[in-house]
């Protein structure tokens, strides 16, 4: 006998939405979104889609009604729980604008479960745009079968976010000019990683850093790496010590 085809299918477009969804519910989608079921999946009435809403979790949807630009989604059942995600932050100085994009994206991937993008002294910009950095959250999150996106943290300074620094959360400081191994360091508990800018951190930045009573300061290893590549590899290296990769 042949298998049962699993469903919904693989190929079943996947949609974020800001609403909490629920079973029963319906649901209208509008703009892009629809732009793209229609225009591009051209999804007809009665065809499936799978919603998630980082709030309570995974859902099939059908197509109810479908108008040109518009189109209404019927929410049949729970797929599953929104996923429960490690209690680590990713504190990220800003670079430049594609890096700074792709350095939240991956964030999201990898399972982060708050984004604090940090002003520093030797930040090459000083703002930060919240909904694109969102938006490519979210767009990480559909393709890569997420349940919850990260929590953006408004932009900070570098002093104020040591002030008021939760003392049981670790500060691994990822400090190119050296410190302990990363993987021996890691500690059970809340924990974030600090990552500086392109330029590094100041003399004044660095030691005002280390003296803080929360701050490990950690080696990625032999080689100097790039902000976007240390982001990245101290995330994995969490995540395989002390995180859900086991």
């Amino acid at each position: 006998m042949p298998a049962t085809p699993a469903w919904p299918p693989k190929s079943t477009p996947r949609l974020f939405v800001e609403q909490a969804l629920a079973e029963g519910q319906d649901v209208a989608v509008s703009g892009g979104a629809a732009h793209y079921l229609i225009g591009v999946m051209r999804l007809k009435v009665d065809a499936p889609v799978v919603l998630f809403d980082d709030q309570t979790g995974e859902y099939l949807a059908h197509v109810a009604s479908a108008g040109k630009r518009d189109l209404t989604l019927h929410v049949a059942h729970l797929l599953r729980p929104r996923e429960a995600v490690p209690d680590i932050w990713l504190c990220q100085a800003l670079v430049k604008k594609d890096r700074f994009d792709w350095i939240a994206e991956k964030a999201c991937e990898l399972g982060a479960a708050r984004f604090v993008p940090l002003l520093t002294a030797r930040c090459v910009v000083d703002k930060v745009k919240e909904d694109r950095l969102r938006a490519h959250m979210i767009e990480a999150a559909e393709q890569c079968e997420r349940t919850a996106l990260p929590e953006i943290a408004p932009l900070a300074k570098l002093d104020a976010l040591l002030r008021d620094w939760p003392a049981e959360r670790a500060l691994y400081f990822c400090d190119e000019r050296g410190g302990v191994p990363f993987g021996s360091a890691i500690k059970t508990g809340p924990a974030a990683l600090l990552i500086g800018p392109e330029g590094g951190f100041t003399d004044a930045e660095n030691s005002a850093i280390r003296a803080h009573p929360a701050a490990v300061a950690v080696s990625l290893g032999p080689r100097i790496l790039r902000a976007d590549t240390a982001a990245v590899a101290a995330l994995s290296v969490w995540m395989a010590a002390q995180g859900d990769w086991g």
